[in-house]
């Protein structure tokens, strides 16, 4: 099934990064939540939140969703991304895919990527 909405914590988490929120963004997350973004893992919130100040909130990305899917425990958001981040040799619009993993009403892990051809 594909939507374009979220609701609970996938919620906050976006409405949080839109808006710049960084406690916001970390609360969102699990104590031992681990991101991966651009081949790089970060575990804990202490990595998290370095991470988070530096690339999401200190460049100020913004997602705007275009397609959530659903499957098998986890939940993968399209999001048309933007922000203050060297785009040259991005494609335009850059379409993010996200595949998240919520445990506890909390993000256990999120996964990012840049797909060459993202199946819909």
């Amino acid at each position: 099934m594909s939507t374009t909405s979220l609701t609970g914590v996938l919620a906050e988490n976006i409405r949080a990064t839109n808006a710049g929120d960084l406690d916001a963004i970390l609360a969102t997350f699990a104590d031992d939540a681990f991101v991966t973004d651009a081949s790089r893992e970060f575990r804990g919130k202490q990595a998290i939140r370095a991470f988070l100040s530096k690339e999401i909130v200190g460049d100020r990305v913004s997602y705007e969703v275009v397609e959530v899917l659903g499957g098998h425990g986890q939940t993968i958001v399209r999001t048309i991304t933007d922000g203050l981040f060297d785009k040259s040799r991005l494609p335009s619009p850059l379409i993010l895919t996200h595949y998240f993993q919520i445990t506890e009403g909390k993000i256990a892990s999120q996964i990012t990527i840049l797909l060459k051809d993202p199946a819909r």
